[in-house]
């Protein structure tokens, strides 16, 4: 092992966040220094790195080296500010990118924002590969050059090039490449280069951003070292990367900067646990704008895929988790409640104590409560920059904020208690947050040591350790700066990683085995490449392996085959619950990671010397605790020793930092300058609420509290079933209900679930409520019982209190099983006319019973009918997962009722539903009167009449004049039409409120029985789930005259053998309304599923994807125009049956106010020999090889004329 050169000059590390530029510097002599500056100081033009280094350099003073993190690559992203970009792609491909998985950021969104696509123009190839890396269509290479010559003479200098199964053979990538030179293009990224991995959407999308970035960041970066230059010699240079390592400028590119600065903190947290012996820590980096998250379980973490603002990256980063709250987060009344975020004031104005004129935020919060210590913190504010913090401007925004509290009628809060109660909420949010994280990997919080840094996590840390059960804490003497030392820690890295899609048997790890010594070779030549000496290389190989089937990798050292098996093995049971050592296991990927091994600068900060025991402040501070005033001792960190206790409540303040030490903690000094905290008692973490006397702060807490409960349902459930449809295409929802069955929180995962699994919930009641305790479970799927469709399984668990006599709660997850029977494999048949036709159909049952399930009773119900399940095997191990999700519901509720006690618990719960119930009585008086008609495709109606009472704030839905249910099966069960009515009054909705039982007390909602919306057993009503759900959203839209109607339908699409089977529901356009167009091919409404990415496509199905496009002008026209269609064809490889369930085909959907209807949508079916027919909106067919099936989805309505159009 080498040791760095000896240190002849100034050694910085510096880390430029969104609000300030931390510097870690290391002078001559080995001691550290620590410094701030403002990233963004109008007052202080150039660059803030360069400015700090000057202040804290003495004249003359030789800079020997810099490591830089820097959020370039980051705010160049998220602002849109990169390199024009062209993509180049394969025929029939062009917007593959742009449509992604398909789903919408914001299910209750009806203007839906995506984000931007980072490319400004995309062309298409004629060439074609398949999954097995053999060429079907030679590339044409005079097209190519010609089109890239038209994009460089539009001035386009940078070029990605994506094409399909580039990776199996990059060949044709290549030549495009070598085009792209003779074009003259600067910055050409091939795909298969820059991210190996099997999966054209990241990887496209990660081949985009690198040229996209890399460009701005180079020369951001080139521009830092003429100005270091100009100032400081030309001293070396490194950047600190995503994957936690360094590399030279020469080798940072665009894709590995994303993460810059937030990585030095992990790589901080992982060099804090070594040198303290700990196995487990959590990393809390509370910036100005959000507070990272990481977990350190003896390595680094580090994930290889991500996606930020809409973009998916394939590239090792370390692995942090982004909560939207910050020292910066604003706050604010709302809606009865006080909210902390998602909005930030940033650096510029930042606070209002900036002395900027900026909003209320968390930092004022701390600053009024004496949480922060104005005189001590850096003198870097105001128009001059060199001002203190204005405490008034923060008592001054609190004050306007509880003044129109209680004009408004709401609670009356004086300034500091108003504070208070907005860090509660702000602290319960993040430990949500963080309880998630470590969920997903497979841990329990309370088993960690919390690690507080960044400006302002030491202030919430004792707060957030007490709701997450965590009693020790670290307090590092750096850690307002950790980043930046991490930074100053790291070493040269390089991770090199490509899919191989290999079976786990001897000839997949012999081909596994080749491409890692290939992948160790080039890793080590980079590091070579910086002069980084032989001996000096340390090598780590890894596998990524999964189960067949599966999207869902883990990474496992490299090793023997049996041994490499048992540890995917054990790993995966420890993070999904289930390892089935008879599934065939699959290499999807292997990579090799190379570092410079050195001695690094971690030694202790401070000598030990003998100190007292309890040390005497220096100085006390006012600080607001439990509604008063206190004097609180006030301790420079630099004047503690080791052996040093203080006990709560203290303040500990340092340069850039403020530890607040919290009643029930006790810190001790150990030696190297790092404060442990320990949680001397299990003091309550707040007063427990008055159940009877709702309050806004509480209204927030409970409602995240209850949102939480069902959201960690719903990781669960994702975790540890085993379907695709579940753990990847989403298609599940989780809810929390009361013991009435009255929805209290409804995790937002498949809107057609919403408010239709209450019904579920009475029926369950309704069977067996006499005969409820604690253990039990229930499975129903009836459409006659509250359910949506056959394959959506519904389980449903009571939750007692300790005493098991009292009934509080129920949980409930309901997911999409692969197959539930019925004539047809994946039961979704396009012509079924009974129920029996569509599966097993299974009303209220117990299935668990003093906690043992009943598998051979569940196996008998899944089997014993006409047309069985296929895999009962699956179902049962998805049952269990949905079991495992509410048991997980039931230990959240039961740790938050210790928490707060069940009195409050119970008392919030309605007080939640109250509140949402108040929020649509608000929204529904902005409505007016009306009515609407909507035709199917098939000839059947639905009657709409929406009829308000403003004083009230309610409304009377009546779907009176419906045509009875039909014999065919787009008849929607009453669930799925009460879903949707709530579905479209919540969308009126701006607010994230809670959705509840709450929400549909206003609604008076009549259908009439028999009909198409409340069918009679034995309907059929495959299609009303997907089908008729969607219709019903519009027809309300159209009553209300508030938006056109969206492409009104999933198309659902379906093909198979007996041997697999494929299922699929494809977007469309949304219709536009008063002032926002419709977005275009987007999930819309009742669906927001996710779509299987072409290359995984193709390499498990005999299928080629010979187009994926928007349909252009598919979009009704109008003042706002509505989203376009898709266009999806599919090229069949061998014999099979295909099947496509849809609507719009005949009836086109409509425009409002005077705007264009949509297009409609289009099944063609053209046969190998050249034959072609227009299929039925509903349509099963035999196919052969080279057939294919195109799908042409409808568009959006347009709004308003097309005479006035906007802009």
């Amino acid at each position: 092992m080498t040791r760095p050169p000896p240190r002849r000059g100034w050694r910085f590390a510096i880390d430029r966040g969104g609000t300030f530029t931390d510097i870690v510097a290391r002078d001559p002599d080995g001691r550290l220094h620590t410094h701030k500056v403002l990233s963004r100081d109008p007052s202080h033009p150039g660059d803030p790195a360069i400015r700090g280094i000057g202040e804290v350099l003495r004249r003359g003073a030789h800079v020997e080296s810099v490591r830089l993190g820097t959020t370039v690559a980051t705010n160049a992203l998220l602002e849109r500010k990169g390199e024009p970009t062209l993509l180049v792609t394969t025929r029939g491909l062009r917007d593959v990118l742009r449509i992604g998985q398909q789903h919408r950021p914001d299910i209750f969104a009806r203007a839906i924002r995506l984000p931007p696509m980072l490319y400004a123009r995309a062309i298409e190839a004629r060439e074609r590969i398949d999954s097995a890396g053999q060429v079907l269509e030679p590339l044409d290479e005079p097209a190519l050059l010609e089109a890239l010559a038209d994009a460089r003479r539009l001035g386009l200098r940078a070029v990605a090039i994506a094409f399909l199964h580039a990776v199996r053979n990059p060949a044709h990538e290549r030549r495009a490449a070598a085009l792209a030179v003779a074009a003259g293009f600067d910055e050409i990224v091939m795909s298969h280069a820059v991210a190996p991995i099997i999966g054209l959407v990241a990887r496209g999308d990660s081949a985009v951003a690198d040229a996209y970035l890399s460009p701005v960041l180079l020369r951001s970066v080139a521009a830092f070292r003429s100005e270091l230059a100009g100032q400081h010699g030309e001293p070396p240079l490194l950047m600190m990367q995503s994957n936690g390592g360094l590399v030279d400028p020469q080798g940072f590119r665009g894709i590995n900067g994303v993460l810059s600065g937030p990585a030095g903190g992990v790589v901080g947290l992982a060099a804090i646990a070594r040198a303290s012996g700990r196995e487990r820590l959590i990393g809390f980096d509370m910036g100005g704008t959000s507070t990272d998250v990481s977990l350190y379980a003896g390595s680094l973490p580090r994930r290889y895929s991500t996606e930020i603002d809409g973009v998916r990256l394939q590239a090792p980063m370390m692995d942090i988790h982004t909560i939207a709250a910050g020292g910066g987060s604003i706050v604010r009344f709302a809606d009865d409640r006080l909210q902390v975020g998602p909005d930030s004031a940033g650096a510029d104005p930042g606070p209002a104590c900036y002395r900027r004129g900026g909003p209320a935020t968390v930092t004022d919060c701390n600053l009024v409560m004496g949480r922060i210590c104005a005189e001590r913190f850096p003198r870097v504010f105001g128009p001059g920059g060199d001002e203190p913090l204005d405490p008034a401007a923060a008592r001054s925004r609190l004050a306007a904020i509880a003044e129109a509290m209680a004009r408004d009628g709401g609670p009356k809060y004086s300034v500091e208690a108003l504070a208070d109660a907005f860090l509660a909420v702000a602290v319960a949010k993040m430990a949500n947050a963080v309880r998630e994280l470590t969920l997903r990997h497979g841990e329990d919080a309370g088993r960690f040591t919390l690690l507080p840094f960044g400006g302002a996590a030491g202030q919430h840390a004792c707060a957030v350790a007490e709701l997450l059960g965590i009693d020790d804490l670290l307090l590092h003497p750096l850690a307002g700066v950790l980043s930046a030392w991490g930074i100053g820690l790291a070493e040269r890295r390089c991770v090199r990683r490509r899919s191989i899609e290999a079976s786990l048997d001897p000839e997949g790890v012999l081909a596994a085995e080749q491409w890692l010594a290939e992948l160790e070779q080039v890793a080590r030549a980079e590091l070579l490449r910086q002069d980084v000496g032989r001996a000096s290389i340390a090598v780590r190989r890894a596998a990524h392996l999964r189960l067949a089937g599966s999207d869902t990798t883990i990474e496992v050292e490299w090793q023997p085959e049996s041994a490499l098996r048992r540890a995917f093995l054990e790993a995966h049971a420890r993070l999904y619950g289930f390892a089935d050592d008879t599934d065939r296991v699959v290499i999807a990927a292997v990579a090799a990671e190379a570092w410079e091994e050195c001695d690094g600068d971690d030694e202790p900060v401070e000598a030990a010397t003998a100190a007292p025991a309890a040390p005497l402040p220096a100085a006390h501070a006012r600080a607001w605790l439990d509604g008063a005033w206190h004097g609180v001792p006030l301790h420079d960190r630099s004047d503690l020793q080791p052996g040093a206790v203080i006990t709560g409540p203290a303040l500990v303040i340092e340069r850039g930092a403020t530890g607040w030490i919290a009643p029930g903690w006790v810190a001790s000094m150990a030696t190297g300058g790092v404060l442990r905290l320990k949680r001397t008692n299990r003091v309550a973490v707040s007063t427990a609420p008055d159940p009877d006397r709702p309050d806004p702060m509480h209204l927030e807490v409970f409602n995240g509290l209850y949102m939480h409960v069902a959201e960690q349902m719903g990781v669960v459930l994702q975790q540890t079933a085993r379907s695709v449809n579940i753990k990847e295409r989403l298609d599940f929802s989780c809810a929390l209900f009361d013991a009435a069955a009255g929805l209290v929180a409804n995790a937002p995962h498949m809107p057609v679930h919403l408010g239709s699994m209450g019904a579920s919930v009475a029926a369950v009641l309704e069977a067996h409520g006499a005969d409820l305790r604690p253990g039990d479970s229930f499975l129903l799927n009836s459409p006659y019982h509250g359910g949506t469709h056959l394959p959506d399984m519904t389980v449903v668990t009571p939750v007692f209190d300790a005493s098991g006599a009292n009934l509080h709660f129920f949980t409930a997850s309901r997911a999409h099983h692969a197959d539930v029977g019925g004539v047809t494999p994946g039961s979704m048949p396009p012509g079924s006319r009974d129920i029996a036709e569509e599966g097993v159909l299974i009303p209220p049952v117990r299935i668990v019973r003093d906690g043992r399930f009943a598998e051979a009773e569940v196996r008998q119900l899944l089997t014993d009918v006409p047309w069985p399940a296929r895999d009962p095997a699956q179902n049962l191990a998805d049952l269990r997962a949905q079991l495992a999700a509410n048991a997980r519901g039931i230990r959240e509720i039961e740790r938050a009722a210790a928490i707060h006690g069940w009195p409050a618990l119970l008392g919030y719960m309605a007080h939640v539903q109250d509140n949402g119930e108040a929020c649509m009585r608000r929204a529904i008086r902005r409505l007016h009167d009306g009515r609407f008609d909507y035709e199917l495709d098939d000839g059947q109606r639905i009657a709409v009449s929406v009829v308000i009472d403003r004083e009230a704030g309610s409304a009377v839905v009546d779907f009176t004049g419906t045509s009875r249910q039909g014999a065919n099966n787009f008849n929607a069960p009453r669930a799925v039409t009460v879903a949707a009515v709530l579905y479209v009054f919540r969308t009126l909705i701006d607010e994230p409120i809670p959705l509840n039982a709450g929400c549909l007390r206003p609604l008076d909602i009549r259908v009439p029985q028999g009909s198409m919306l409340d069918p009679v057993p034995p309907g059929a009503v495959v299609a009303g789930n997907v089908e008729t759900s969607q219709c019903i959203v519009d027809a309300l839209y159209g009553a209300l005259g508030l938006q056109a109607a969206a492409q009104g339908t999933m198309n659902n699409f379906t093909f198979g053998t007996a041997r697999y089977q494929y299922y699929e529901t494809i977007a469309g356009g949304a219709g536009a309304g008063p002032g926002f167009d419709g977005a275009s091919g987007v999930q819309t409404h009742m669906t927001n599923s996710r779509l299987t990415d072409p290359e995984v496509l193709e390499s498990r199905f005999p299928v080629l994807l010979r187009e994926f496009s928007l349909r252009d002008a598919s979009g009704g026209d109008g003042e706002f125009r509505g989203g376009d269609g898709l266009v999806r064809e599919v090229e069949f490889r061998e014999a099979m049956t295909a099947a496509i369930l849809s609507n719009h085909r005949r009836i086109a959907p409509f425009g409002l106010a005077g705007g264009e209807p949509g297009r409609c949508g289009v099944n063609r079916l053209a046969r190998r020999d050249g034959s072609s027919e227009t299929l039925q909106a509903t349509a099963e067919i035999a196919v052969d090889a080279g057939d294919r099936l195109r799908i042409e989805t409808p568009g959006g309505g347009g709004y308003g004329r097309a005479t006035v159009r906007h802009g």
